[in-house]
């Protein structure tokens, strides 16, 4: 029997409006960490605004990168739980392996304009079917048996569906 093997994405937009605790620390690290890497694209102190630095300074985009090492131990925090996400039964249950970082905007002089993306990629899952506008969905596994246990979740705003794979 053919399977939809699914990878979901979800896009945490984090700002200076963002009252979560978590996210707070994730905003103010990064924050601190593009100020000191964007020390290196702006010797001159010519530009305050990320959009400045990418537009006029080679391989600026390379901030993003450079820029993600100050928030990798909060998501080690997570534990491979991609957070907000939660299925009908009020549990956090989607697990992921990859994320990207992005910075959306910035300004060297205001931290109230700072505002970064993390994209989480989840780990494969099996798309069973779609009820209204939730998707019925259970872990991937090589080997299933008989049983499989399944999480029932509302689409929601930035979740998307990554990759899509029939299977055999």
């Amino acid at each position: 029997m053919s399977k939809k093997v699914i990878v979901l994405c979800y896009r945490k937009i984090i700002d200076a409006t963002d009252n979560n605790p978590w996210s707070k620390f994730v905003h103010e690290d990064s924050f601190a960490e593009f100020k000191m890497q964007s020390q290196l694209y702006n010797q001159e102190q010519q530009f305050t605004t990320f959009a400045e630095i990418l537009l006029h300074v080679p391989d600026a985009e390379k901030l993003h990168f450079l820029v993600s090492a100050a928030i990798t131990g909060y998501l080690r925090q997570l534990n491979g739980i991609i957070p907000d996400i939660l299925d009908n039964l009020g549990r956090r249950f989607l697990t992921f392996e990859h994320f990207k970082f992005e910075l959306i905007n910035s300004d060297i002089k205001d931290v109230q304009q700072h505002k970064i993306a993390i994209n989480f990629f989840s780990k494969p899952l099996v798309w069973h079917e779609t009820i209204g506008n939730q998707l019925l969905i259970s872990q991937f596994k090589e080997t299933q048996g008989d049983e499989v246990y399944t999480n029932l979740f509302e689409m929601q705003p930035f979740v998307s569906i990554h990759s899509i794979k029939q299977t055999d």
